[in-house]
């Protein structure tokens, strides 16, 4: 899933993520939001056909967006490398 950084200043972290769903985004965007270190985290997409899904993420003081969202990417491969058919 190839990922390009539109904004990262500290606690605010802005991604377009190439070739993704509304799933994967919700995934995302629910994990976050449950998260004690984020204040707010949402994704937009403003053509479906003409333009790629941006994850945007603000965390709470003190918290890097970056390590909050690389913290996440991290759980959920742990998750899914556990699932068993």
């Amino acid at each position: 899933m190839p990922i390009k950084v539109l904004k990262n200043e500290g606690t605010e972290l802005r991604l377009r993520i190439i070739g993704e769903s509304h799933s994967t985004l919700q995934l995302f965007r629910s994990r976050l939001n449950d998260s004690k270190d984020v204040d707010y985290a949402n994704y937009f997409q403003k053509h479906p056909d003409l333009d790629e899904p941006e994850l945007y993420l603000r965390c709470v003081k003190g918290k890097k967006a970056e390590k909050v969202f690389r913290d996440l990417c991290s759980d959920i491969n742990k998750e899914l490398s556990n699932l068993e058919i």
